[in-house]
């Protein structure tokens, strides 16, 4: 049973995506879609997720075969991996005020680590509450294809695929023949601050660059694409 003012915040989301009240939704399946396993063990949104892994990939998928009919495979799979990633889903969940209407503990909300993840999940779960309704995209397509659209067109601007680490070390390997060296320390005190790790990166033992990130991870990415769009922009600079 679904209260009725859990009902009402299932509404209001669903008109945040655009949707009608009316629509042939499983409110059940939303509501569960909702709800994090820290605040249930057994009613949640974790094998609703596992089909919304496979939901947004088939979303991502059709956009791209009917926006870009030239692509290659390679071209498709490595723009959809962006697409689906959990940065990028979680920034979709985020537009829309998920952590708003997802049911989880204080504990686990306190996890600022946690929370990309967690709404990247939620999304896939929504996702997956949706296409179970109708067996089709129809509830789906109409506001997530935006998203898709627009992060699409940054990625096929973009030389290094949003991937700025594979990118330097193409470019350095070509360039310089050898690869780029990271070094990273901790130097915030904030966990899950944006400037929680500061990583360095030297290539042929200077340093060309630096980045910071809520993880190590992170931290390397910030420091690459830095790094690659100096180098990039160095060697257009003499090129002209």
């Amino acid at each position: 049973m679904i209260y009725p003012g859990r009902q009402k915040q299932l509404e209001t989301l669903i008109q945040k995506l655009g949707l009608a009240k009316n629509a042939a939704i499983k409110w059940h399946l939303l509501d569960l879609a909702l709800t994090h396993a820290s605040a249930s063990a057994k009613a949640n949104y974790e094998q609703l997720e596992f089909v919304g892994d496979a939901v947004v990939r088939l979303a991502a998928s059709e956009l791209l075969f009917e926006t870009y009919p030239d692509c290659t495979v390679g071209e498709f799979a490595a723009i959809r991996s962006i697409l689906v990633s959990d940065r990028n889903l979680a920034k979709i969940a985020e537009s829309y005020g998920f952590d708003r209407y997802l049911i989880v503990s204080s504990s686990a909300a306190s996890d600022k680590t946690g929370a990309e993840p967690r709404l990247a999940d939620a999304l896939e779960a929504v996702l997956a509450a949706l296409y179970l309704s109708t067996k089709t995209l129809e509830l789906i397509r109409p506001w997530l294809d935006s998203h898709f659209q627009r992060l699409a067109t940054e990625i096929r601007s973009d030389p290094a695929r949003q991937n700025y680490k594979a990118a330097l070390q193409e470019l350095t390997q070509g360039k310089y023949k050898t690869l780029p060296k990271y070094s990273v320390q901790e130097t915030g005190t904030v966990q899950g601050g944006e400037d929680r790790f500061t990583a360095e990166v030297l290539v042929q033992g200077k340093l060309v660059a630096e980045g910071k990130g809520r993880s190590i991870k992170a931290a390397e990415q910030a420091a690459a694409q830095a790094a690659f769009n100096k180098l990039v922009g160095s060697q257009l600079t003499v090129d002209c």
